[in-house]
């Protein structure tokens, strides 16, 4: 399902991913932008994208 996914979706995945990215730089709601995402991106690659431009949480012990 993910192969597919990647295959019918591979030319808008760079554009949804850019989008969140901007948003996310920008301080703005990016929940709207993820639901749009989500139609032609993975978990994963959004993950990715999120992390590359806000780095990842983690949680002192």
């Amino acid at each position: 399902m993910l192969n597919n996914l990647h295959k019918t979706s591979a030319d808008k995945v760079a554009e949804q991913l850019n989008v969140i990215q901007e948003a996310a730089i920008n301080n703005q709601n990016i929940f709207e932008k993820l639901m749009d995402a989500t139609k032609v991106c993975s978990l994963g690659q959004i993950t990715s994208a999120l992390f590359e431009v806000g780095g990842q949480y983690r949680r002192n012990m």
